[in-house]
This record gives C-alpha cells, sequence and structure tokens, in this order.
C-alpha cells in the first residue's frame, strides 16, 4: 500500500489508498459510467433519456402537491428570498439523487457477480460507477432550477458558483456510502429493502418539503440527527437562500463526508477478499 509510510492514522490510510485505487482506475471507471448510462434502460423507447425523465417527473409532482395542492406562500423577504417552488426544488433535486445511489449501490456487486470473479478487475469500480452515474440527472435537474429561478427572479444568487464545491462534496458522501452499502449488501441481502424503505420515508424525515420552524420543537433533534439533513441544508444555502445561512452544516458535511468516505472504504477492503466466495 503506497500510502501505508505516510503518518497518518491507519483509519485515514484506507481512504487515501482507495482514492489511490480509484485514480489509477480513472479511465476504466469512466468507461463504466458511459456503459451502465447506456445499457441501464437498454431496449426501451426512450432509452437514455429515463434517468432524466425520471427525476424530473418526481419533481414536477412534488413540487405540484407541495406548492399547488397544499398552497403554502413564501418568498419575497430576507429570511425567505425565494418562492415555495425554489425551497423544494433545492432540497428534492440532492435528495432524488441521493435516492437513486443508495438504492442502486446496496446491488452493486450482487448484479455483477461475473466480473468480480475475475481476480484482475478491480472491484471497487462498480459501486463507485453506479453512484456516480446519478450525477446526469443531477446535472440536468439543476440546470431546471437554474432556469426557474432566472425567469421568476430575472437573476440568480452569487451563491452558485458554489455548485462545483457542493458536488464534490456530494460525490464523497456517495461514494462512502455506496461503497459501505455495496460491501454490507453482498452478505445481507435484506439491505435492499431496508435501504429502499429508508429512502422513501427520508423525503419527510429532511427539510425538503417543510421549513425546519414548522416542525415541533419536540420533533426538530430528529432533523439534526439525520446527517443527510446537513447536505440539503448546504444544497438550500446554494440555490435557495443565496448566502450561507447555516455554516455549521457546512463543516459538518465536510466532516461527515471525510467520515463515511474513509468507513466505506475501510469496510470495502476489510470484505472484498471474499466477495468472490458469496456471489
Amino acid at each position: 500500500m503506497a500510502v501505508a509510510a505516510m503518518n497518518v492514522p491507519r483509519f485515514w490510510q484506507q481512504g487515501l489508498y482507495m482514492t489511490e485505487r480509484l485514480y489509477h482506475n480513472r479511465r476504466l471507471l469512466w468507461h463504466q459510467i458511459k456503459q451502465q448510462l447506456l445499457e441501464q434502460h437498454a431496449g426501451q423507447m426512450l432509452g437514455a433519456l429515463w434517468p432524466i425523465v425520471h427525476p424530473l417527473f418526481l419533481m414536477a409532482v412534488y413540487t405540484f402537491i407541495f406548492s399547488v395542492v397544499f398552497v403554502n406562500r413564501i418568498g419575497g423577504t430576507y429570511s425567505l428570498p425565494l418562492d415555495y417552488t425554489a425551497y423544494i426544488m433545492s432540497g428534492l433535486i440532492p435528495w432524488l439523487a441521493i435516492q437513486f445511489a443508495l438504492n442502486t449501490a446496496t446491488t452493486a456487486l450482487t448484479g455483477n457477480a461475473g466480473l468480480i470473479k475475475q481476480v484482475v478487475f478491480p472491484v471497487e469500480v462498480l459501486p463507485v460507477k453506479t453512484v456516480l452515474s446519478t450525477f446526469l440527472s443531477l446535472g440536468i435537474t439543476l440546470m431546471v432550477l437554474v432556469v426557474y429561478v432566472l425567469a421568476t427572479t430575472g437573476s440568480l444568487p452569487w451563491t452558485y458558483v458554489l455548485i462545483p464545491v457542493l458536488l464534490v462534496i456530494h460525490a464523497v458522501w456517495i461514494i462512502g456510502f455506496g461503497l459501505l452499502l455495496a460491501a454490507v449488501g453482498a452478505y445481507f441481502r435484506d439491505l435492499r429493502e431496508l435501504t429502499q424503505m429508508f429512502s422513501l420515508a427520508g423525503m419527510f424525515l429532511l427539510p425538503v418539503i417543510y421549513l425546519p420552524t414548522w416542525v415541533p420543537a419536540l420533533f426538530r433533534p430528529i432533523l439534526c440527527i439525520n446527517p443527510f439533513s446537513y447536505l440539503i441544508w448546504c444544497y438550500q444555502d446554494v440555490l435557495y437562500f443565496g448566502r450561507i445561512d447555516h455554516p455549521w452544516a457546512w463543516v459538518v458535511a465536510v466532516v461527515f463526508g471525510a467520515f463515511i468516505y474513509c468507513t466505506g472504504a475501510r469496510v470495502f477492503l476489510a470484505l472484498k477478499h471474499y466477495f468472490g466466495e458469496i456471489l
């Protein structure tokens, strides 16, 4: 291990080693991502458009229900600068991408048993390419929000320049969770069902369709316990508030992102030698 000689704790060495492995296999990873996107809906009429149509449809449905049916009027003030539709989209867009990444990561290994049994294949590429393929739909839906905000306000907040930074933090999160869920999911097949249950309930356990102040004080700690809340708050700072309204959320997002990435790398590297036997 090239990073073993570095003067860092072993826990962080696992993350550095995984980064080294992914960088070494970056061309294979890029090829696998393109192949995933092309083959995901092969043979269907809309084909590669489904990763775009699906999140756009869900976003339209949720936005209609919660901003038109349940008429909530917010916006036009310093504390809440944009309308309710923009608020929903700023949290819903990243959550839909996270949701899809978590659900697909659990079967990233079990669905590619043939490749894993090839000793020379770098198996860590499989969960990483699975979760990174969600960035296509994430990018498209972000562009929809950009167009919406520009059309309704005539300008964009300066914080939109931070979107690339936010996407890097997002990538670290989902790669970490992807490695962890893929490794554990290879042994515990029921993890897929548990992850789907969490992802379905997650939108209602996050400040996506409601403001934290709307939650009774007794239940607000639930938002703080959920680590995904901090990533959503970062997205809302950039896409909705137009200022760093939750500075502590950025600190938590960066620190927890590094932690879950190294945790996922450590678990994956510890279990990868037995994948060929159990799949």
